[in-house]
């Protein structure tokens, strides 16, 4: 049976395990859970092609292991408790069994809607209940469920919708977030225009505002749901079948459809949720990341159903009615493990102490951050002001492409570091190389973190494009999956993750292309072409610096103006998260002799840094660079 590490000495002993014999390793941890038909081959892999294949020939459905396995003993237990977003309205609380009983009824009614296994479903939902309910209902019939974050626009949704091909869409009349509320039909309906692959629309009553139902595409959750049996004998999946689709951006404007299996996801989120926050037996566990994200697939509700836990969801934000609101959550609901990312640490941090010295917050155990490195102002902040100097934080290190957390200390066992990731969870064999590809061997050294060992919780494709899916992942370093990451691994062997290495920028622990985000602002009828960058700001961590070139500007015109509409276009093609927080218009980027834009040193005048810009010899014209700095210091 699987074992649950509760010292450092256990960790390293599990570790060394888990190297030496991986396919043993995990298959141990596999027997604790229900298969159909055991597996014939624990691994098959090979990075070249690649190909990653665990519990091969396994049997299973990943619902049955979510309540058949568990429901004799948490038949009554609470399986996720939902916190709306106004505090003042009543929560939900579904047991193990209602849950069962809601997600085989939702089942019964995608098959009887013209959905099997195979088939792709979208859902684009605020943080309500049904949410849970409808994605696992996609796996209970075989339905490959695809999430789409309920921020973004209509266009990124279309292109979603249109690259998997979803038959089905489910959807919600509207969303609360904080005082707002925000339209989510009309978006859909906005989005449906340009798909042709959807049958069918469902959506779930949540703000009661007036929406259009298109007469035989459209059909309310609760009517349809009306009378329909709770008898619902799971599909049998192999191990391999596809679970989801979970698009995330890259370094080009077209995003990738990242593709997790049922079987290995399965073993693995479950398997690093117990250990990495060391829940037990009747604790309440809050994760306060949206279900449109990684982080909410794996750790609010498959990694903690299926290790039997209790899972919080909320709807708001973390700042309204006040910027105490998470802390009334933790309170009234005796949290012990409480899951956030850094951006909402330092945007609480902002708001002031008075916010959280006056709750009571004794029922904490464990605190975690996701999406980016915490700085150490905010682990101080955190462990000082929120865990009281008693609970320990799990700086997890993971992305979409992981599908679970890859480094990170397990609570109250890793000794911790702030800014630290610490160690790699058993399984794991990270390795730090050169720009060539070199191993860099021992401690006290810094390159791109790559893993040269399949784990199995990570992705196995992107939707339709194989090809792409080894140019971005296993082509940089030959055999070894590149991360995108840089990496430092200090004097103790302790990991830091110093960001991403290629085109892509961390914003609020939500990765953006910056191919995407170009795109979206060249779109613009007077952008002739654009450059975007990270730079670090105080919130978000990375925030999104634009350099646009545009025609006809004189002394007459409103650069305001265009920038304001700029923003808006991009808010309109991919939704709020990318509108760039600056934007400067310049007379021309800087280019090498061959047309490439050098953004390092757009990169260091975003910064504010104006000094060491490396080699420009091969600067097509070097008076742009001085341009640009002149402007960007007004």
């Amino acid at each position: 049976m699987a074992v649950k590490i509760k010292t450092l000495s256990g960790y390293f002993h599990e570790y060394q395990k888990s190297i030496v014999n991986p396919e043993q390793f995990w298959q141990q941890q596999a027997e604790d859970f229900f298969w159909r038909k055991k597996c014939d081959c624990v691994l098959d892999w090979d990075f070249e092609e690649p190909r990653i294949e665990w519990f091969k020939g396994g049997k299973l459905n990943i619902t049955e292991n979510i309540f058949e396995r568990q429901l004799f003993t948490r038949k009554n237990q609470a399986a996720i408790i939902w916190e709306p977003n106004n505090p003042e309205d009543d929560g939900v609380t579904l047991t193990y069994t209602q849950l069962f009983e809601k997600v085989k009824q939702f089942a019964n009614v995608l098959l009887q809607n013209n959905i099997k296994k195979g088939d792709r479903v979208a859902l684009y939902m605020p943080m309500i209940p049904e949410l849970v309910i409808a994605m696992l209902a996609c796996a209970r019939i075989g339905a490959i469920h695809s999430i789409v974050f309920a921020g973004f626009s209509s266009n990124a949704l279309a292109d979603r919708i249109i690259d998997a091909q979803a038959k089905l869409v489910i959807a919600s009349d509207g969303a609360f977030r904080g005082k707002k509320s925000i339209p989510i039909k009309s978006v859909v309906d906005e989005a449906l225009k340009k798909c042709d692959s959807v049958e069918k629309v469902i959506v779930k009553k949540r703000t009661g505002e007036a929406i259009q139902m298109k007469e035989g595409r459209d059909f309310w959750w609760d009517e349809i749901c009306e009378g329909v049996s709770t008898e619902n004998e799971a599909e049998v999946m192999d191990a391999e079948d596809p679970l989801f689709i979970l698009y995330t951006s890259g370094s080009t404007d077209k995003p990738k459809g990242v593709v997790h299996t049922t079987g290995g996801y399965m073993v693995y989120t479950s398997y690093t949720f117990r250990n990495v926050f060391q829940y037990s037996e009747g604790d309440v566990y809050f994760c306060s990341a949206d279900i449109g994200w990684v982080t909410g697939h794996s750790y609010i509700v498959y990694g903690p159903l299926l290790s039997g836990a209790t899972s919080l969801m909320f709807e708001g934000i973390p700042t309204w009615p006040d910027a105490g609101r998470f802390w009334d959550i933790v309170e009234k609901h005796k949290v012990n493990q409480f899951y956030t990312a850094p951006t909402a640490i330092r945007a609480l941090m902002a708001e002031g102490n008075q916010f959280v010295e006056n709750k009571v917050l004794k029922s904490l155990k464990v605190l975690g951050t996701v999406g980016e490195p915490i700085n150490e102002e905010a682990w101080h902040w955190y462990h000082d002001h929120v865990g009281k100097n008693r609970c320990p934080i799990v700086d997890t290190w993971w992305q979409t492409e992981t599908g679970g957390i890859l480094i990170s200390p397990m609570a109250g066992i890793t000794p911790t570091k702030p800014s630290y990731a610490t160690l790699p969870l058993p399984g794991i064999q990270p390795i730090i190389v050169d720009p060539e590809g070199n191993e860099l061997k021992g401690n006290s050294v810094e390159g791109n973190l790559c893993i040269k060992f399949p784990w199995p919780g990570m992705t196995r494709t992107l939707y339709g494009d194989h090809k792409r899916f080894r140019q971005t992942y296993f082509s940089t370093y030959n055999g070894y999956y590149f991360t995108g990451d840089g990496v430092k691994r200090d004097e103790d062997g302790y990991y830091r993750i110093l960001g991403r290495v290629d085109d892509v920028i961390n914003v609020s622990g939500h990765r953006m292309g910056t191919a995407e985000v170009e795109n979206a602002i060249n779109e613009h009828p007077r952008v002739v072409e654009s450059a975007v960058v990270g730079y670090p700001h105080d919130i978000k961590g990375q925030g999104i610096f634009a350099f646009a070139v545009c025609n006809d500007v004189d002394e007459s015109t409103s650069l305001e103006g265009i920038i304001q509409s700029i923003k808006i276009g991009v808010n309109n093609i991919i939704g709020p998260i990318a509108r760039p927080d600056k934007i400067l218009i310049v007379s021309d980027l800087p280019k090498t002799r061959s047309g490439k834009i050098m953004r390092r040193i757009l990169r260091k005048i975003a910064s504010g840094d104006y000094s060491n810009f490396g080699d420009t010899s091969t600067l097509l014209d070097p008076g742009v660079v001085e341009e640009i700095i002149e402007k960007s210091k007004l």
